[in-house]
């Protein structure tokens, strides 16, 4: 399954120190992409798993479009990843939990390209469970 991958991602940020943000992108059964949070670690606000998973895709198709491959990341894209997914025309996200304070949902539910299709809640529980430890661990 791919959303466990996207979970080994986030359990790798995890285990940098990173928040636990996993992403894979899929293209005709194949995983094209992977990547997880590299905030910290590039001291860069935007490394954000989907933002280092669109990059990677794009690069490995030889161009900006992703209109025949999926995203599976642990949490519900915020609006900055969010607005590239939607300038990637990506077909479908599939994401574990929601983002309570900074999901795109709340704040910019247009942000996507209209033909996306986005399936939420897949291992919602241990998507949820490992940013809770993570933060938790933290306080």
């Amino acid at each position: 399954m791919y959303m466990r991958k996207a979970l080994a991602e986030a359990q790798q940020a995890f285990d940098e120190g990173e928040i636990p943000i996993g992403a894979v992108v899929v293209c005709k059964d194949h995983v094209i992409a992977r990547a997880h949070n590299l905030t910290e670690t590039l001291h860069d606000v935007t490394a954000h798993a989907e933002m280092q998973a669109i990059t990677s895709a794009a690069n490995e198709l030889g161009g900006k479009y992703l209109t025949d491959c999926t995203l599976y990341v642990t949490v519900e894209p915020c609006v900055m990843c969010a607005g590239a997914l939607g300038w990637s025309q990506i077909s479908r996200i599939v994401y574990g939990t929601e983002d309570e304070k900074r999901g795109y949902h709340q704040y910019a539910p247009h942000a996507l390209h209209p033909k996306t299709v986005v399936i939420k809640g897949i291992l919602e529980e241990e998507c949820r469970c490992l940013m809770q430890e993570f933060f938790k661990s933290r306080r």
